[in-house]
């Protein structure tokens, strides 16, 4: 496929990821919330409670029951082609981004794609083995293999990976989870449900229905950590720095954390300070490990300690020439990422000028320019680039 085929299918698939995305967690946080605020009926009434709602301009009256002895309503509305729309078009993003379509660097390792692959089924393996059959019997056993895993994988990824690719990929394999679950044990146990009302027998309805309401409640929690991995992309101080995969983990801690406290908040009065606590200490631990010292340049590449003259622009011009123009340039001579990548070129010194700060963020301190070093830049000359800053950048 061609270079602007693979940017089309990008699109497309970028497009309806989001939109099906916003459907899935809007759903799952609206029927938690009802869970959750349902009032209780008198007690000879066998189902679980219901609310008045107010939207649009009307009054909404939602009941929830088992519907026992009663006639199965037509139509009856499912909600799972959300949750399937949402992989499967992230699968097509990860086909034309990172795949096949090579428009986001997998890392330089051989068997990258296989690798990644791997660890978002087998990440999804050991979470479907220990939520079937351990965590009945030893929820706590459960928990303690499957967080094990979770940070292992984490690790893994971000030692055979790109950390750009890395980070996407732990979003993924937590997507494919929740897929998953939907999948294999809500919908599963749906149907039994819709069966149990038309046969009348619903023993094995309610089982069901606690280990899909068990794995809903997972899905929950998982939400705020996808949502922060899958735009970690466009922010390089995460994946970027020397502590990228400590960063990872907070990130993923503080959002279940965040939806922890959110979802307990109507039986605890103090929630909204400690809702604040945990805000801050995730963004706290965020910034202790993103400002960390990055790694040091090889001695080779670092300025003698007698002074030196700063690099003329044109220096630096023929490092950004040579290491980023083929991609950022109105007429790149890399395609891969088609054209411009976010509209950054540095075809003139006016626009090299006005990236300034994101060259220095991205070239010298992260160093996630360019992608997995594919034009081979030295440390010598990122510290030829941080010495032309340093001096004012001038373009004269």
């Amino acid at each position: 496929m061609s270079a602007s085929g693979w940017e089309m299918l990008d699109l497309v698939a970028r497009w309806i990821h989001v939109i099906a995305g916003i459907m899935w967690v809007g759903n799952s946080l609206l029927f938690n919330w009802l869970d959750r605020n349902l009032h209780s009926k008198p007690e000879h009434y066998q189902g679980s409670g219901a609310i008045w709602l107010l939207h649009s301009g009307g009054f909404y009256y939602v009941e929830k029951t088992l519907l026992p002895g009663q006639k199965l309503p037509v139509p009856l509305h499912w909600f799972k082609w959300q949750a399937y729309t949402t992989w499967l078009s992230g699968v097509g993003l990860l086909v034309a981004v990172y795949w096949f379509g090579g428009r986001a660097s997998m890392g330089v390792r051989p068997n990258a794609v296989a690798f990644g692959a791997g660890l978002i089924f087998g990440g999804w393996a050991v979470y479907e083995l220990m939520n079937r059959f351990v965590a009945p019997r030893a929820a706590a056993v459960s928990l303690v293999v499957w967080l094990t895993t979770l940070i292992v994988i984490s690790w893994l990824m971000m030692r055979r990976l790109d950390p750009r690719a890395a980070y996407l990929h732990v979003g993924a394999m937590l997507g494919t989870i929740m897929a998953g679950n939907v999948f294999f044990t809500i919908v599963p146990s749906q149907r039994h449900l819709v069966a149990s009302v038309e046969h009348g027998e619903q023993s094995k309805a309610i089982a069901d229905s606690a280990r899909a309401k068990r794995v809903s409640i997972h899905n929950n929690y998982f939400t705020f950590p996808v949502i922060a991995l899958m735009v970690s992309n466009h922010f390089s101080g995460l994946y970027g720095a020397q502590d990228a995969w400590q960063i990872m983990l907070v990130l993923i801690a503080g959002g279940a954390a965040v939806r922890h406290i959110l979802n307990t908040r109507y039986t605890n009065r103090y929630w909204q300070p400690i809702l604040a606590v945990t805000f801050a200490a995730t963004l706290w631990g965020v910034h202790i490990f993103e400002h960390q010292a990055p790694p040091a340049l090889s001695p080779s590449a670092l300025s003698s300690s007698a002074p030196a003259p700063a690099p003329s622009f044109a220096d630096a011009r023929h490092v950004i020439d040579r290491r980023c123009a083929a991609c950022h340039s109105a007429t790149p001579t890399d395609l891969t990422f088609g054209a411009a990548p976010a509209g950054v070129m540095f075809d003139t010194p006016e626009q090299i000028a006005a990236r300034v700060t994101r060259i220095e963020q991205r070239a010298v301190i992260n160093r996630t320019m360019p992608p997995a070093n594919k034009t081979n830049i030295t440390d010598a000359e990122r510290d030829l680039l941080r010495r032309w800053i340093a001096a004012g950048a001038p373009i004269k």
